[in-house]
């Protein structure tokens, strides 16, 4: 292929509208463009990336006994009604209605329309293990969608399903898919950790999220420093060890005034104690009823492990002006004292709040808190539980040694469903003893486009990105230094031609630019291999190669240059 035969329109400016790195990259380089919010075109470059992604991931699905079908992207609303998620989804489906009224949606997932295709097609446990996966655009209307293809309301996603006729089937189907995806980002060299994982909306008990390793990413990962323990930062459990609970009598309770201290850190700082004395009260509807949850005010409150805990569909931060008209609690002075004279609402406590002694907390009057707070004497809560996110120094749930944090990017999630969907739409089999029962299920998805974006975050400089091998648009770029010169482009397009007959993906810049406009489009494209020919090429038979990750510059036999690269390349895989 050639660069004059392409549309690479890259830009020297970092484009105002793109905060993340891969945002900037990936339209400076030329590989996408913009066409609404979270909605993006693959450019030529960039569709080619993603379908080697595509590649590397249809090969791992296949090799573990995957067998791909197409699902419809649009809809039927019976379905997801069957499933009970029509109402509880959220606002980031999109809901169309046809001509005749009927609803629909633009497929956000496929549990619905695949557990259908199944309890249509498949009657007998000698049908099983079924394990179906597609590769197909999935729609998500989300609320912020930012960072360009890592946040995006149109997005390319390999999700397979698996069916089986028990637990142990679905554990192999389980173990499979896990190594499957270790096997992908593997050959996407990616510095990647699968961490125990939050199920969310899809459901089951079970779920592994695999992070690509970013500073930039908008996860937080939880590792230990002693043993191998990871787990994203939502599902990590918290424990309170007692080894903080203060030896010191209880005070009596006073109120003491506190003018425009609202959050913990002013609170702290006006009655000169630490952070970790005062009582943060965060207030939440869960399914209209209130709920104040109770942490440390140096810790943060955990909302995924509180609506688990509460079993709700939605929960969400109270409104301030309901909280005030509605009880009388000013937001920044609500606390637990005398709070349930005031409104009827469920008091949970994060477990390190038995360990506190003479704290402070909201006085539910605005500008005032009460100092030496003491539960048990002053207030009552209704349950303990593990309400908090985990911090760096926290211990390990495994083996007690302490607690790394680290980003990352979500690049899969594998789920063990269970009979979540197949008993809500009588999915059945008939098994060995000749009765029915539910099908056990798994649904394993990857974010195709946010693996390529969450590679550019994870490799690149200040020059642009750094593409692995394995997923780069092209892994040789080839150019004469003089594109006027008869001689450099003859042996340029001989090169050229030996490569593509040794199999190697080349692009030829051919274009009549000056030599640093091209090298500069290299850099920020990202070839792993860069190969001039100039003078030496023809006075003395040397081609230059420079490779993108690490900056070395060498001279080829041009006679050796296809092996050499060819070797150089495969031993990067």
């Amino acid at each position: 292929m050639r660069v004059s035969k392409m549309l690479i329109p890259t830009l020297r400016e970092v484009p105002a509208e793109a905060d993340a790195i891969s945002h900037q990259l990936l339209l400076r380089s030329g590989m996408v463009r913009k066409v609404a919010a979270g909605v993006y075109t693959l450019l030529p470059l960039g569709n080619k990336v993603v379908k080697k992604i595509e590649n590397i991931v249809r090969e791992e699905m296949n090799k573990a006994g995957g067998v791909e079908l197409q699902l419809p992207i649009i809809q039927p609303a019976e379905l997801w009604q069957e499933s009970g998620r029509w109402d509880v989804y959220g606002p980031e489906m999109y809901r169309l209605k046809d001509r005749h009224g009927r609803d629909f949606c633009l497929g956000p997932t496929h549990e619905e329309l695949i557990t259908d295709l199944f309890r249509q097609e498949v009657k007998s446990y000698r049908q099983l293990p079924l394990l179906l996966y597609q590769v197909h655009n999935k729609y998500r209307d989300e609320r912020r969608p930012r960072f360009g293809l890592l946040r995006g309301r149109e997005f390319i996603m390999k999700d397979l399903y698996s069916f089986d006729k028990d637990e142990d089937g679905l554990e192999e189907s389980y173990h499979k898919m896990y190594d499957a995806y270790n096997n992908i980002f593997s050959r996407c060299s990616l510095d990647f950790r699968a961490v125990e994982a939050d199920s969310g909306a899809i459901g089951g008990d079970v779920s592994h999220e695999f992070m690509v390793i970013a500073d930039t990413g908008e996860d937080e990962i939880t590792f230990c420093s002693g043993c191998d323990y990871a787990a994203n930062i939502d599902k990590t459990p918290c424990h309170s060890s007692g080894e903080d609970a203060a030896v010191e009598e209880e005070r009596p309770l006073e109120k003491k005034e506190t003018p425009e201290a609202r959050t913990v850190q002013d609170v702290a700082s006006y009655l000169g104690v630490d952070a970790a004395k005062v009582i943060k009260s965060l207030f939440y509807n869960a399914d209209g009823k209130l709920v104040v949850v109770l942490v440390r005010g140096d810790r943060l409150v955990n909302e995924i492990k509180v609506k688990n805990y509460l079993e709700c569909s939605m929960l969400e931060p109270a409104d301030p002006d309901e909280m005030r008209n509605k009880y009388g609690l000013p937001m920044g002075f609500a606390g637990p004292v005398h709070l349930r004279e005031k409104a009827d609402v469920t008091i949970l406590a994060d477990t390190e709040i038995d360990n506190l002694t003479n704290a402070v907390a909201g006085a539910n009057k605005n500008g005032y808190h009460f100092v030496n707070v003491n539960l048990g004497r002053d207030f009552q809560i209704d349950n303990y539980g593990d309400f908090r996110f985990a911090q760096v120094g926290d211990v390990c749930p495994c083996c007690g040694a302490p607690l790394q944090v680290q980003h990352g990017i979500e690049v899969g999630h594998i789920f063990k469903l269970g009979t979540k969907y197949s008993e809500a739409m009588e999915a059945t089999i008939i098994d060995e003893k000749g009765k029915e029962a539910p099908v056990i299920m798994g649904c394993y998805g990857i974010g195709v486009t946010r693996t390529m974006a969450a590679a550019v975050e994870q490799c690149h400089d200040q020059d642009g990105i750094i593409w692995p091998s394995a997923i780069s648009p092209f892994e040789v770029v080839i150019m004469a230094v003089n594109q006027r010169d008869e001689p450099q482009v003859n042996c340029a397009t001989e090169i050229y031609q030996q490569l593509v007959a040794a199999g190697i993906d080349v692009l030829y810049d051919d274009r009549r630019e000056r030599p640093g406009v091209k090298f500069k489009d290299a850099d920020l494209i990202g070839y792993p291999a860069r190969v001039v020919i100039g003078k030496k090429a023809i006075t003395e038979g040397l081609i230059e190669v420079k490779w993108r990750s690490t900056g070395e510059m060498s001279f080829q036999e041009k006679g050796n240059i296809a092996t050499y690269l060819k070797d150089a390349l495969a031993s990067m895989m």
